[in-house]
């Protein structure tokens, strides 16, 4: 029989039904999944993890593709961008790298661990290994990358001829396998292996630990994985505030400055986003310029102005329409990845186009703010407690 527990979105108080197979169990005020059905199938996640790391070998050394720039054949590689950018501007390499490269590995290997230490009771490696997961699912962006390099083979079809290499089959058999990986696994479920809710009863069922998920009476540490417990996460409102104001700040500065500077033949041209954007359209390219001009323009904005609605109605306890700010906070957490496309775009075009004074490119000003505001912005989402949507609406219902 499935024990009452707190809705990690909500909190509101719920007995799950039994799930299928297949199905899975929703919360009725919020939505939010409490968890599938079925039974766990460890071995097959397992499999696909590993099968990732496999495919990192080829997918980062292989050529993705190989233009023919002046008879010169240049190869770009998933890192060759990074490598290039890491002398001059290593901040935004790094944070390239680890959207890229780092945060997808470290997924893959913590499933792994998280199973082993599952299996020979490492408690400190278990719980280290699924907070990975939990927490940088978001950052593991290959998708987000496999469309700023077809953006960028577009961009230089112009100046040269494009050769796809092995590296990019191996990069979209790789994303798709982490899609998969990252669908599959469920924190809950891992928790639930290493010691399940059943052997923990407690007559008052008031908090939820935000490690393991597990619901128990008040107390100072959760009674299963000893991680601290508190109703809400501590100062939630102040940190998303500071994030979204320094975002705010930094959005300035990201669309004020050139983005990128393009040399073509001695003649210098800075490009802004805007400009940028534009260009693409004087181009003939309005497809890529309107994906450039939501990416990069449209949701670092909508995640600033979405969060700012989203803790005024927090902090001014507005009674109505909370499913629909669920819901807003929701896209908010989807679309944040995907202002990490001009990044990209501008790594591929640094690896691709470098021949002296002939043909040039390399990232502006505004390539360091525009990278500050998309980790501020995806920092501000993450550090919102949903909960705090709904705790009017409790007080409400009383």
């Amino acid at each position: 029989m499935s024990l009452a527990r707190l809705c990690p979105g909500c909190d509101l108080l719920v007995m799950p039904e039994v799930a299928k197979r297949g199905h899975s169990a929703y919360c009725p005020r919020c939505n939010t999944r409490l968890y599938r059905g079925g039974t766990s199938h460890f071995n097959g996640e397992f499999a696909i993890a590993l099968a990732c790391l496999i495919l990192f070998i080829p997918a980062h050394f292989f050529p993705l593709i190989t233009i023919r720039l002046f008879g010169v054949m240049i190869p770009a590689t998933l890192p060759s961008g990074t490598l290039t950018l890491a002398s001059d501007f290593p901040a935004v390499a790094f944070l390239i790298l680890f959207c890229s490269s780092i945060a997808p590995l470290l997924v893959s290997l913590s499933v792994i661990c998280a199973q082993v230490s599952l299996k020979f009771r490492y408690l400190q490696l278990f719980r280290t290994s699924v907070w990975i997961i939990e927490h940088l699912k978001y950052w593991a962006m290959f998708d987000v990358f496999l469309v700023s390099l077809a953006i960028s083979c577009f961009k230089v079809q112009d100046y040269a001829d494009i050769y796809v290499g092995p590296g990019l089959y191996s990069l979209v058999t790789l994303q798709i396998l982490m899609s998969l990986l990252i669908t599959k696994v469920t924190i809950s479920r891992y928790w639930e292996a290493w010691q399940p809710e059943v052997e923990h009863k407690a007559d008052e069922l008031t908090t939820h630990c935000h490690t393991c998920h597990l619901t128990q009476a008040d107390g100072e540490r959760c009674i299963r994985c000893s991680s601290p417990l508190y109703k809400r996460m501590p100062h939630s409102v102040q940190k998303t505030w500071s994030y979204l104001i320094a975002a705010s700040v930094f959005i300035l500065p990201a669309n004020i400055y050139p983005i990128s500077i393009f040399l073509n033949n001695g003649k210098r041209v800075e490009d802004t986003i805007f400009s940028g954007v534009a260009s693409l359209v004087k181009s003939d390219m309005t497809g890529i310029a309107i994906i450039i001009f939501v990416a990069s323009i449209v949701v670092p904005v909508a995640k600033i102005l979405g969060l700012a609605f989203l803790l005024l109605t927090i902090q001014f306890k507005r009674k109505i329409n909370h499913l629909q700010r669920m819901r807003i906070y929701r896209v908010i957490q989807w679309i944040g990845k995907w202002s990490m496309m001009d990044l990209f775009v501008i790594s591929l075009m640094v690896s691709l186009i470098d021949r002296d004074q002939l043909l040039d490119f390399t990232p502006g000003p505004g390539a360091i703010a525009f990278g500050v505001v998309v980790v501020l912005t995806m920092l501000a989402a993450e550090s919102l407690d949903s909960r705090l949507i709904w705790d009017n609406y409790e007080q409400r219902t009383k």
